[in-house]
């Protein structure tokens, strides 16, 4: 099924907050879901909140944490509220002893996640969250996607405004026409001093996971890399921070062209002077431009009228919430559910009682890091558009030239 269907039906869960909550409340009363937590102390700790979600949930109840480092393992014990007997500091044994329903996988560091993502599946999880970008390369999410496929696990990815139904307004504003015929998708990452490669990886993540939903699967990627205006070149790559492996460039253009017939286009450069407020992406079209600026409230806004076309005076921006354009967010603290990872957790939750993917689902993070890899394969490939999927299941930047 194409990916928007898909979302549209899912999606409808979602019409009100607290529908939904009594939704899931009513489709297991009696069932809890047990959580493990898996952290690193100082090899990115346990992520942006993947932790503490948790605790928040009615339905779900940690029973053990692993981290390697012992006085960070007391440290987040304290914070979740659970006794000593609950921690580990090997997360193979939590996983093997503590055998929870759920898993979650929050150190930011990338390279630790396939291990542990492949040791949650073989203890008998039923459902993994866990931070983004979730893996390196396309070659190890092939393994985890098969590993999941194998075991029926349900795995879930950290983009949090993946996750939010105002997704399915712009969706409806798009069909009515509000833009015009839609040209282009831009996205941009924060622009800071990780500009290039690691924003790509980091940030720009969010970014082409949203793409995807808007325009579909890729077919084809064109890019180029530079480091301070050249052609990066295999003195230039080094190990990146937080896991992420080979990294070169501090200034990216990259091009997609997507199933549905439109291009879509990633820019970073190192130090752009946005003050972070590209980070998002815009829908392009003869008759107006929705923003979406990832984890801002509001996340989306409208202008209307011909892009292109100047005026003698600006269009103001109108922000768009589940009700509509200009209309106040009608589902109350719905910013802080997506930002708080509530409405990723219960969408999980979910995917495993009715046996469905989650919204952002192994699937989707297998595709947004592959479109990641493809960016460095095309550069590797002075630029020629690549197709999809990639023949170099690796990292591309290891046969750098």
């Amino acid at each position: 099924m194409y990916r928007r269907e898909f979302s549209l039906c899912s999606l409808t869960l979602l019409a009100s907050r607290s529908l939904w909550a009594e939704e899931q409340t009513a489709s297991s009363p009696q069932q809890t879901w047990t959580v493990g937590v898996i952290g690193h102390t100082g090899r990115g700790n346990f992520g942006h909140g993947l932790d503490t979600v948790w605790n928040r949930l009615p339905q779900t109840k940690i029973i053990a944490v692993a981290d390697g480092e012992q006085a960070g393992l007391k440290k987040e014990l304290d914070h979740l509220h659970l006794d000593a007997s609950a921690g580990y500091t090997d997360y193979r044994k939590m996983l093997q002893q503590a055998k929870p329903d759920i898993a979650a996988i929050c150190p930011r560091h990338v390279d630790q996640r396939k291990e542990m993502i492949l040791a949650a599946i073989e203890a008998g999880v039923r459902g993994i969250y866990v931070e983004k970008p979730f893996v390196r390369t396309p070659a190890e999410a092939d393994e985890i996607v098969q590993a999941c496929k194998s075991r029926n696990v349900k795995l879930a990815v950290a983009h949090r405004n993946r996750y939010h139904p105002v997704l399915q307004e712009i969706d409806r504003l798009v069909a009515e026409g509000r833009i015009g015929k839609l040209l282009e998708i831009r996205g941009r990452g924060k622009g800071d001093r990780r500009g290039g490669a690691e924003d790509l990886w980091v940030l720009g993540s969010h970014v082409l996971n949203l793409t995807t939903y808007f325009g579909g699967p890729p077919e084809t990627c064109s890019a180029v890399v530079l480091q301070d205006g050249r052609r990066v070149t295999q003195q230039d790559v080094h190990e990146g921070a937080e896991g992420i492996g080979p990294i070169a460039g501090n200034e990216i253009h990259a091009r997609y062209l997507l199933k549905n017939g439109v291009v879509a286009y990633f820019d970073s450069i190192a130090n752009d002077q946005t003050r972070n407020q590209g980070f998002g992406l815009r829908l392009i079209g003869s008759d107006g431009i929705i923003s979406l600026q990832c984890d801002a409230l509001p996340l989306a806004h409208y202008i209307a009228g011909n892009p292109f076309q100047p005026k003698a005076s600006p269009e103001p921006w109108h922000p768009i919430s589940t009700g509509g354009i200009d209309v106040e967010e009608p589902i109350p603290g719905l910013h802080k559910d997506i930002y708080d990872h509530t409405l990723a957790a219960r969408d999980l939750i979910t995917s495993i009682e009715q046996d469905r993917e989650p919204l952002c689902n192994v699937h989707e993070a297998a595709l947004t890091i592959e479109m990641i890899c493809a960016v460095f394969e095309s550069h590797v490939q002075g630029s020629r558009a690549v197709p999809f999927p990639l023949q170099e299941r690796n990292h591309p930047l290891k046969k750098l030239a």
